[in-house]
C-alpha cells in the first residue's frame, strides 16, 4: 500500500502545470528563455523532494529539501516575472503562484520539523 505524501503529490501536479505552461509559452507566445528557466526550477522542486525521501541520512534529507526550497523561490521569481511582463494573464499566474507558495510553506514546515528532530 502506497503512503500518501502531500509534498510529492503537490509538487508533481505543480510540475505538470508548469510543463503545460511551457508548451503554451513556446507555442503561443514564442517565448523560450524564461520558459526554459521556469521548467528547470519547477520540475526540480519535486525531483529533489523525491530524492530526499531516499536520503542516506538525516543531513542528506535536509539538504535535498533545502534545494527544493531554493528551487521554489526561483520558480516564484519566474512566475512573478511572467505575470509582470504579461506573458501570462494575472488570474492564471496567481493560481500558479498560490500553488508555488503552498509548496514553499510545506517545505519550510518539513525542514523545521526535520531540524528540530535532529
Amino acid at each position: 500500500m502506497k503512503q500518501e505524501n502531500v509534498l510529492l503529490d503537490k509538487s508533481l501536479k505543480f510540475a505538470a502545470r508548469i510543463v503545460k505552461l511551457n508548451k503554451y509559452l513556446v507555442k503561443e507566445k514564442k517565448e523560450t528563455i524564461i520558459s526554459k528557466q521556469i521548467i528547470r526550477s519547477a520540475t526540480s522542486i519535486g525531483a529533489n523532494a523525491n530524492e530526499a525521501i531516499y536520503g542516506v541520512s538525516k543531513a542528506d534529507f535536509i539538504s535535498k529539501l533545502q534545494i527544493s526550497l531554493k528551487e521554489t523561490a526561483e520558480t516564484e521569481y519566474w512566475l512573478r516575472l511572467l505575470i509582470l511582463s504579461e506573458y501570462i494573464i494575472e488570474k492564471e499566474g496567481e493560481s500558479l503562484l498560490n500553488d508555488c507558495l503552498e509548496i514553499k510553506r510545506i517545505l519550510v514546515s518539513s525542514l523545521n520539523t526535520a531540524k528540530d528532530n535532529k
